[in-house]
């Protein structure tokens, strides 16, 4: 058993009831923790709407393949548009870690290779994983964010 980490983002919608449902997916029948949402302003200069991110943490066994499967099969359900690069979506999930793994490959790079630099990756990581995420790491990476509440308390 290891834990991996998710980031889920959304800004088209219900956002919350698009989180909830990755949330669902992802972690089908497995152990797992929620970080709070945070409001951001989107990545990469597209005109878009706000984002609302976490980081979901999954205890699990599962291959990384499967766990990569996961999230895209999330992003699928969530009908996800892969229109303009870093634009607004339904649903975006990331595979942040999982366990000490490194994967370097044309589709899944792990450790993700932006999370250290984006607030909104590493705020809700901070508040699952204070030893990861230190004071000094949130406070060089890009972005601002906002703490929204617990995503069961959001709509």
């Amino acid at each position: 058993m290891r834990n991996a980490y998710f980031s889920l983002g959304s800004n088209i919608g219900d956002r919350g009831a698009y989180l909830r449902e990755g949330v669902r997916l992802v972690a089908a029948g497995e152990d797992y923790r929620v970080s709070s949402v945070f409001e951001t302003a989107p990545w990469g200069g597209v005109e878009q709407d706000n984002f609302w991110n976490l980081v979901l943490e999954v205890t699990t066994a599962l291959p990384t393949d499967a766990l990569f499967q996961r999230a895209q099969a999330a992003e699928a359900a969530a009908d996800r548009q892969r229109v303009v690069h870093w634009g607004p979506r339904t649903l975006d999930v990331d595979v942040l870690l999982v366990g000490h793994e490194e994967v370097e490959r044309p589709d899944l790079v792990i450790p993700h290779p932006r999370m250290w630099q984006r607030r909104f990756v590493l705020a809700p990581l901070a508040e699952l994983r204070s030893d990861l995420v230190t004071e000094a790491l949130l406070a060089m990476a890009e972005g601002e964010v906002t703490l929204l509440g617990r995503l069961e308390t959001l709509h």
